[in-house]
């Protein structure tokens, strides 16, 4: 396989996982419904970025502690698990506050960049099954006589510049609908759904053995 034909094979299984509804969709989802445009491409980012940092860790081969070491996992596991719980919680609670009077526990009133960014940086990074997936996949696209490294980072970019396209219709769409969603009830629709997928995804992480 030379580098062309392993760049477009990756390219169809990167974008057929960038479509399908995950954790990473429904975070930047509900940053561009309750936040606003900048705040979901700042989650967006984040997501982004933190996917790079593993298929760069993936290419070089530290993710393989991951596999090979069962503590490495289990820490990684419990850390990624509490802090979507504890994102899922907060959410949670923020959707069923009644008139906003309740005690405040989720989003600041004036989110900055770098918390929303931090926001999705975070929950890629502290999630260790998408280590294990770029592991798995990416060294059957680097060709042999090529630098795990260099080829590694392109195929993650060119993994990150699929889900930023998908991201950005996402965002517009939701600003195009923006009506609709500014009303307190969607907010509030949004805000359990994606709270829901957080202690969902933190539940099965905490509970999976690998």
């Amino acid at each position: 396989m030379d580098l062309t034909h392993a760049v477009l094979s990756f390219a169809v299984l990167g974008a057929l996982l960038t479509i399908t509804p995950g954790l990473d969709t429904a975070l930047v989802l509900r940053s561009a419904v309750t936040m606003g445009r900048g705040a979901a491409f700042a989650t967006a980012l984040g997501v982004n970025t933190g996917a790079l940092v593993w298929g760069a860790a993936a290419a070089v081969g530290v993710s393989a502690l991951l596999t090979a070491s069962t503590t490495a996992y289990t820490v990684l596991r419990v850390a990624g698990a509490a802090y979507m719980l504890f994102l899922g919680v907060r959410m949670m609670w923020s959707a069923l506050k009644k008139n906003g009077q309740a005690v405040e526990l989720a989003e600041p009133a004036a989110p900055t960049w770098w918390s929303t960014f931090g926001r999705g940086l975070l929950t890629n990074l502290l999630n260790p099954k998408v280590g294990a997936f770029y592991l798995a996949v990416l060294p059957q696209f680097i060709p042999a006589d090529s630098s795990p490294l260099g080829v590694g980072l392109l195929l993650a970019l060119v993994h990150d510049l699929e889900a930023l396209v998908w991201f950005s219709l996402l965002i517009f769409g939701a600003q195009a609908a923006r009506g609709l969603l500014a009303r307190r009830s969607v907010r509030r629709s949004v805000d359990a759904g994606t709270g829901a997928v957080l202690i969902g995804f933190g539940l099965r992480l905490g509970l999976s053995s690998r």
